[in-house]
């Protein structure tokens, strides 16, 4: 018999699920130390079983609701988080509340994310699941990532020594963004206005205040983040007055290895994409112009990537995109991620 659209949407969450590091188990065959991370099937809720139920260091810390392909994910949040409300006592241990922070919606195909614990906690879209180890970091964390941006323009404000006006007016502008709870920002600068240096400005308060764990920085030719690593390298912090690179590690990528250490990974779209491929990087192709690069891969228009556990989707907090007009925004060399837009 064919499977039915939910048995379908079933399997692929599944999959999803197991390549992010989740032990996927029915609940009448749970095992406990299987892993770290364990996602209990059709688990008997007070309000009626869940879809997965997710463990983490045997504690219940998330709720996946599974939805067959086509249906509206935003309208199966609440449903997610009532029975986030109404776990049975011998899983709600160690939960504060007895409710769940990590909710998920997913039909396989498109899935939305929702940290309960954020200021004003919205559903988003992700590109898979986070990891165990991930959410079990997050709950560690005395506040969330969204809550440390919120406080960040008010509890750290800006010190400008050094700084001209339009770089005040664009780190500014960009907290403010962030503080909103919108995550999307474009800057916008003339030629000559110092766009790296307020780059090298705005990553240093996040890592410090927002506590980013990483930071990527996109370019579109290894000669460009060539001078990027210059500049971090002689930035100075304008309130200590100590060069970025004394505080944290900075990487430009010329290989497929991403330093864990590293605050900031500097690295072409074609090195993303070959990375994200599995595939390895012809010699040449970081020196190429996007639209070279997309003519040597054939000249499609949009190329899609799949998952890669290598680098998941919570690898880094922020992405920089250098001149995204010539890069991203361009449907000739932009490389399609299947609906991933947020990561963390």
């Amino acid at each position: 018999m064919p499977l039915t659209p939910e048995q379908l949407a079933r399997e692929k969450i599944d999959a999803q699920l197991t390549a992010c590091g989740w032990v996927v188990q029915n609940y009448a065959d749970m095992d406990f130390g299987a892993g770290r991370g364990i996602a209990l099937r059709e688990v008997p809720l007070k309000t009626g079983p869940c879809d997965y139920l997710l463990l983490v260091d045997r504690k219940a810390v998330g709720i996946v609701e599974a939805k067959k392909e086509g249906t509206t994910l935003s309208g199966v949040a609440e449903q997610a988080a009532n029975y986030a409300a109404s776990l049975p006592v011998f899983l709600a241990a160690g939960v504060d509340g007895g409710k769940l922070p990590f909710l998920y919606e997913s039909t396989g195909v498109e899935t939305l994310f929702r940290d309960q614990r954020d200021p004003d906690p919205r559903s988003r879209r992700v590109f898979a699941f986070h990891r165990p180890e991930t959410l079990a970091e997050w709950m560690a964390e005395p506040d969330t990532l969204r809550t440390r941006l919120r406080a960040m323009p008010a509890e750290h404000p800006l010190v400008t020594t050094g700084m001209r006006e339009c770089q005040i007016e664009a780190i500014t502008g960009l907290e403010k963004s962030l503080a909103e709870n919108r995550p999307r920002a474009l800057i916008h600068m003339a030629t000559g206005a110092g766009k790296t240096y307020t780059a090298c400005a705005f990553a240093y308060r996040l890592i410090k205040y927002g506590k980013a764990r990483r930071i990527l920085f996109l370019v579109d030719r290894s000669n460009l983040g060539d001078q990027t690593r210059t500049e971090f390298d002689n930035f100075r912090t304008p309130d200590t007055g100590r060069k970025f690179t004394e505080l944290y590690n900075v990487q430009h990528l010329h290989s497929s290895h991403i330093d864990p250490v590293c605050k900031v990974t500097i690295c072409t779209i074609q090195r993303l994409y070959s990375i994200l491929r599995g595939e390895e990087l012809t010699e040449d192709a970081d020196e190429m112009s996007g639209a070279e690069f997309a003519a040597a891969l054939g000249g499609t228009r949009t190329r899609d990537v799949v998952y890669n556990p290598q680098v998941p989707i919570e690898e880094f907090d922020f992405i920089v995109t250098d001149e995204c007009h010539r890069s991203i925004y361009n449907q000739a060399t932009f490389f399609s991620t299947k609906g991933a837009t947020e990561t963390n």
